[in-house]
């Protein structure tokens, strides 16, 4: 009886400590697929076939589920089996398996040589349309050499067979660089790289114009088109001082200015060309006292109305009394400089707001210390409108509603800052659901 019993603690305390030790490399080995998986539907990006594709993703988790399990973890042997990777349309599933054969000890009195714990994983990689807006306006001086080379960084982390993706860059106008493909996937990533090295900086800060473009580019393709992610990301070094109208002239000084539609800034210089970088309309030289030229404000945001009186939409507000309190009156230098400043900050936050209730995220990144001084008529902190815009939970809590699409805000304090900042955002966009 103490044999028999003897035989059934040691199975016992076999099955404890072989078990137990077991149990740990399971646990490893799957993080190691875990890091592998998500690693492989990351390096899908790169290449510009399935095939090439396809390579860059195996490599990529074969590389990282080494990294992530030594090769003799508890005297396991741990061996990845394959990884599979699958296209269906824009998206793509990649699964891996391994195993991580090792020997027992007292486990051996039951006739047992040896386990075999294995794992599994699978990332789904969404389909993408993505509306990236560049802010290339005069404070960016200094700084736009590493704006440009965080940004064409930014662009490689994406799928050029399988996104698609719209560029778009502002200042008193918002340029479309390229546009979103309506219908056919992908993206021109070298034409797109071209396009941004090619910027230059100059002009003032209208946010609402590259976020009414990337709005429009997103939403101008159909629903059966469209894809399961949708997202707009905004790169800015400072808070909105422009915003787009179809004005009413005041005669006599307004005479010369025959194109009541355009953009006006803080300083009353003049109108600026609607889908130009910063070009001043002409006879529109308001020569810094813009309250001589315009009688008031529109009710309405108006500026891309297509009818004679630029009355026909009613979307977004700017005469209001929250978030803050805009009048249409721009009589004299201080109510110009107050109405511009509330409407200018009031409808890029409307836009993106009107972009989460669409499905679309929005992630925004500012750049420089200076967004974290307050400035402005009301001394606000220029971050906070790019924590609105993303709805991030840090943000004003007039702004956040988790039941709309949370997005990311990343401050890139520094010029350093800037590819690490585009890199998170990156990651977060190109979460994965299991």
């Amino acid at each position: 009886m103490v044999a028999v019993c003897l035989v059934l603690v040691l199975a016992m305390a076999g099955l404890v400590m072989d078990g137990g030790l077991a149990y740990l490399v399971k646990a490893r080995l799957n993080a190691a697929v875990d890091a592998a998986a998500v690693a492989g539907a990351r390096a899908v990006t790169t290449g510009n076939t399935e095939a090439q594709q396809r390579a860059s993703a195996q490599q990529a988790a074969a590389e990282f589920f080494a990294a992530n399990i030594p090769s003799s973890y508890m005297l396991s042997k741990p061996k990845l089996l394959g990884t599979t990777v699958s296209f269906n349309g824009g998206m793509v599933t990649v699964d891996v398996k391994a195993e991580a054969p090792m020997p027992v000890s007292l486990m051996q009195v039951m006739g047992a040589t040896s386990m075999t714990p294995v794992a599994s994983a699978q990332t789904i990689r969404q389909d993408l349309d993505m509306a990236f807006v560049i802010d290339t306006s005069a404070s960016l001086s200094t700084a736009f050499p590493a704006v440009k080379t965080a940004a064409k960084s930014f662009l490689e982390k994406f799928n050029m067979a399988q996104d698609r993706v719209s560029l778009i860059h502002f200042s008193y106008g918002a340029v479309i660089d390229k546009a979103i493909r309506p219908v056919d996937r992908g993206f021109d990533r070298p034409a797109m790289i071209n396009t941004i090295t090619n910027y230059s900086y100059g002009g003032g800060t209208a946010s609402v114009e590259g976020m009414w473009q990337a709005r429009q580019q997103l939403n101008s393709i159909l629903d059966v088109n469209k894809s399961t992610l949708r997202v707009i990301v905004f790169f800015s070094d400072g808070e909105p001082t422009s915003f787009g109208s179809f004005l009413t002239l005041a005669p006599p000084n307004a005479g010369a200015c025959k194109d009541r539609a355009g953009t006006i800034d803080l300083d009353g210089r003049g109108m600026y060309k609607l889908n130009a970088q910063s070009e001043l309309i002409t006879g529109c030289n308001f020569n810094g006292g813009g309250y001589g030229y315009v009688k008031q404000l529109p009710e309405w945001y108006n500026a891309h109305e297509t009818s004679a009186t630029g009355t026909d939409n009613q979307e977004f507000r700017i005469k209001a009394t929250s978030p803050r309190p805009v009048s249409l009156n721009v009589g004299d230098t201080v109510a110009w400089r107050t109405n511009v400043d509330r409407a200018a900050r009031n409808l890029v936050e409307a836009v993106a707001a009107k972009a989460q209730d669409e499905g679309i995220f929005v992630f925004t990144l500012g750049l420089g210390a200076n967004l974290k001084v307050p400035k402005g008529i009301d001394n606000e902190i220029g971050e906070n409108v790019l924590k609105c815009m993303a709805n991030v939970a840090d943000g004003p809590a007039r702004c956040h509603n988790p039941n709309k699409p949370v997005g990311m805000y990343c401050h890139a304090a520094t010029q350093a800052d800037l590819t690490p900042c585009f890199s998170r955002l990156a990651s977060a966009i190109l979460r994965i659901s299991k």
